[in-house]
C-alpha cells in the first residue's frame, strides 16, 4: 500500500532524541581503536578503568571516544584511525605507524575498556592547561552523549593553573584525575551518576561515591 503524499504547507516535526542502543558493538568499533599509540613506541601508557552507573553496576555496552593533543600540542591529529581496503570498502584501521589522536574504544560485559596512548600533552597556545585526554561517553540511556577529560596524578602542579581543575571543588576535581597503577598504567573509572548516600558511601561516615565530572559545551 502506497503512502499518501503530504499535503501542502503540511511539515513533519524532528525526530526527538531517544534512548540509545544497545547497537554500537555492531557499527562503531573499528580494528585498533583502542591503540593509539604507534605499534611498539616506547612511551606507551595504558589507560583502563569502567564505566558503572549510580549503582556502581557496569555499562557493558558502553562506547568511548579519546582525543588528545599530539606530542607538539597539535590539536589537528592525522589520518590513518578508519582506513578502508581500497578493493573492499572494509575498515581496516590504524597503519601502526601515525599517532592520529583519536581512539574508540568500547566496554566489555563487565564495563570495562583498555586504551593504550601516549602521554598526555597541553594543547599548543594554552599556557595554563594542564595535560590532558578529551572523552565522549555513549551508552543506553543517555539521551544525549557525555564530555569529560581525563588529567594525571604526575601533573599535580599544573593542575593549580589549569582553568577547570581549579574551578572545581577538590571532591569534584579527584573525579577527572587517573589513579598511577604501576608503571606507564593509569585508572580511570567513569561513574555516570552519584551513588545513593545510603548505597554507595563508605565505611567511616565518608563522601558517597562521587558522579564524574561532565562538560557541556555551548
Amino acid at each position: 500500500m502506497s503512502e499518501q503524499p503530504e499535503a501542502p504547507g503540511q511539515f513533519l516535526a524532528p525526530t526527538p532524541s531517544q534512548t540509545i542502543g544497545p547497537f554500537y558493538g555492531y557499527a562503531l568499533p573499528f580494528p585498533g581503536g583502542g591503540d593509539m599509540a604507534p605499534a611498539g613506541h616506547p612511551g606507551t601508557v595504558t589507560l583502563y578503568g569502567r564505566v558503572v552507573d549510580g549503582a556502581g553496576e557496569p555499562v557493558p555496552d558502553a562506547l568511548l571516544e579519546f582525543w588528545q593533543a599530539g606530542p607538539d600540542g597539535s590539536l589537528r591529529g592525522a589520518p590513518g584511525s578508519l582506513r578502508r581496503d581500497p578493493a573492499t570498502g572494509a575498515v581496516v584501521g590504524r597503519d601502526g605507524v601515525d599517532f592520529t589522536g583519536f581512539g574508540r574504544v568500547p566496554t566489555d560485559a563487565d564495563g570495562r575498556y583498555v586504551l593504550r596512548t601516549l602521554p598526555a600533552t597541553a594543547p599548543a597556545g594554552r599556557p595554563d592547561a594542564a595535560p590532558y585526554i578529551a572523552v565522549c561517553v555513549f551508552a543506553r540511556g543517555l539521551l544525549h552523549h557525555l564530555f569529560t577529560r581525563i588529567y594525571f596524578p604526575e601533573d599535580t602542579a599544573a593542575h593549580a593553573a589549569d582553568p577547570l581543575l581549579s574551578r572545581l571543588p577538590a571532591r569534584r576535581a579527584r573525579t577527572l584525575v587517573a589513579r598511577a597503577e604501576g608503571e606507564r598504567r593509569y585508572r580511570f573509572d567513569i561513574r555516570l551518576q552519584a551513588a545513593d548516600a545510603g548505597d554507595g558511601a563508605a565505611d567511616g561516615g565518608e563522601e558517597c561515591d562521587e558522579e564524574t565530572v561532565f562538560l557541556e559545551f555551548r
